[in-house]
This record gives C-alpha cells, sequence and structure tokens, in this order.
C-alpha cells in the first residue's frame, strides 16, 4: 500500500463523516490527503463533491488548503472545504450548521473570480448562496429543512 492509499488513522465515522465510538466499525474510509498533491487532493475532492460525497471532498480540500497556506490559493481551498462541510451539514439535517458553513466558503471562493482552478466559481458560489437563503427562510418560518439541488462542479 503506498502512502497516498493509506487510510487516514481518524476516529470511526459513519457515510456522513460523524464520529462513532471508538472501536466501531467505521463506515466511511479516507485516504490520506496530506500525503498528496494539491492539484491530487483538487481532482478528489471535485469527484467526491459530483458525487455527492461531500465529507470526503471536505477533507480532500482541506489537504489542498493545509499544503496552500501562505500562498494565494490558501483562501481558495479553505472556501472550498467550507462548502463541503456546509453540504455535509446539511444531510446530517444541520441547517444552521450548513448555512453558515456555505455562506463562509462562498464568501472565500468569490474574490478568485468567475473561474478558478478548473472550476465555475460563479456558479457554485451562487448555487451555496442559494441554498443558504432556502436553509433561512425555512428556519425562519419553522419550516423543515428545505430540498435543495446539490450543484455539479
Amino acid at each position: 500500500m503506498t502512502e497516498r492509499e493509506q487510510v487516514k488513522p481518524e476516529r470511526p465515522r459513519d457515510e456522513l463523516g460523524r464520529p462513532l465510538p471508538w472501536g466501531s466499525q467505521s463506515r466511511l474510509a479516507l485516504l490520506n490527503y496530506d500525503a498528496m498533491s494539491i492539484e491530487e487532493n483538487h481532482r478528489l475532492a471535485r469527484e467526491y463533491f459530483n458525487e455527492g460525497k461531500f465529507f470526503q471532498a471536505h477533507e480532500a480540500w482541506e489537504g489542498a488548503w493545509r499544503k496552500a497556506q501562505g500562498t494565494p490559493d490558501e483562501e481558495f481551498y479553505k472556501g472550498l472545504a467550507q462548502i463541503g462541510a456546509g453540504y455535509t451539514h446539511y444531510r446530517r439535517e444541520n441547517a444552521h450548521g450548513a448555512r453558515t458553513l456555505l455562506r463562509r466558503g462562498l464568501t472565500r471562493i468569490r474574490e478568485y473570480g468567475p473561474e478558478y482552478a478548473g472550476l465555475d466559481v460563479e456558479g457554485l458560489a451562487r448555487a451555496a448562496e442559494d441554498a443558504a437563503d432556502l436553509m433561512e427562510l425555512a428556519e425562519e418560518k419553522g419550516r423543515r429543512l428545505p430540498e435543495i439541488r446539490f450543484p455539479r462542479i
């Protein structure tokens, strides 16, 4: 097994990335994103995101962000990691966490223009903002978490 293929040693997690009790069987395998290049993390994160695996996308973009610290791309990858986490919280039915992280992430990625690093930044930011607005409106009216359409990037 290569360093890239090693599972990231962590607490066992369920399919949505929620921690399970120590000693439980993990239902989520994570790669060692810290051993990968920024480009490989970004490529994997985009694949995960488009497959609806938002926690894994978040983890891969977080790996890219750690490697990009101190560079002009740092805020871009941090924002993408937050958007991945926002959609993860939506899947966990945590409207407040989803809305908050989507908004934080979109404010970070918007400064990179309409397209950057192979992404339609404008489209992703618009989708994240629309989803956050729908969640906020539902929360204000005491309604359930609204159905949203997940963007593809």
